[in-house]
């Protein structure tokens, strides 16, 4: 059983230039943490094939452990400084 929401529980504000910032900004954010990640972990691997790396290996494979973490966390920072903006733009629009 699906009900509909009533249209005035949505709000549809075109954002212009500014979602293409923020788009832009944590886009750029989330690839060079991408990149990092894979070379971080590349390297761990190869480490693993020379005993005196092995440690240094192990610690590349923690650090981009870690790096996953800040994934869904630059999300969250994107949606909370988007959701502030498009609060601000509606407050000023209903003054």
């Amino acid at each position: 059983m699906s009900q509909k929401q009533p249209k005035e529980n949505y709000v549809d504000i075109s954002l212009g230039r500014y979602e293409f910032f923020f788009q832009k900004r944590y886009t750029v954010l989330n690839t060079v943490n991408d990149f990092l990640i894979g070379l971080e972990f590349l390297i761990g691997s190869f480490f693993f094939f020379s005993e005196p790396l092995k440690d240094a290996g192990i610690w590349l494979f923690v650090i981009g452990s870690f790096q996953l973490i800040i994934r869904p966390a630059i999300r969250l920072v994107h949606d909370f400084h988007l959701k502030k903006h498009v609060e601000q733009r509606k407050k000023k629009k209903d003054s």
